[in-house]
């Protein structure tokens, strides 16, 4: 068995404590006025600089939900359909897009956003779908020979 009570005891305290306060001051190094260059303030400054990072995460979340919704509802609106109505016929349709993704097709994939608005319009007219124009789209065959590596 090893006694490391002695080389412990030895040990020079003044090298943690050097690396310690070198550690904070790295976070703190971006602060304003004396809190990046003295330890006393930079310790207070970075904790609470921590503190705010983590509510900040949580509101982050909060934040860019709020902006989906927002883009999806200016998006189905331009369709002729509420938000809540839309969403609420795309899930009786089965089509299990997130408010991410539907974001996403409204800004980027306009088309595709009108196809799930006329899915969702007409669950709710209760009439069929509407049927598939091949001509002004390109059909499936045109890409049975691409091979997508």
């Amino acid at each position: 068995m090893v006694f490391l009570s002695a080389q412990l005891w030895l040990r020079s305290r003044v090298t943690d404590r050097y690396w310690r306060v070198q550690e904070v001051l790295k976070h703190a190094r971006h602060f304003r006025g004396r809190k990046n260059r003295c330890y006393r303030l930079a310790v207070r400054a970075v904790m609470r600089a921590f503190v705010k990072c983590t509510k900040a995460r949580r509101l982050k979340k909060r934040n860019l939900r709020t902006l989906w919704i927002n883009r999806i509802t200016a998006a189905s609106q331009e369709h002729g359909l509420k938000y809540p109505a839309f969403v609420s016929n795309l899930i009786k349709c089965q089509v299990e897009l997130n408010r991410k993704v539907l974001a996403d097709l409204a800004i980027y994939e306009p088309k595709t956003f009108k196809s799930l608005a006329a899915l969702a319009k007409c669950l709710r007219k209760r009439l069929p779908p509407p049927p598939h124009d091949h001509n002004s789209e390109r059909s499936q065959e045109s890409f049975a020979g691409v091979c997508w590596v």
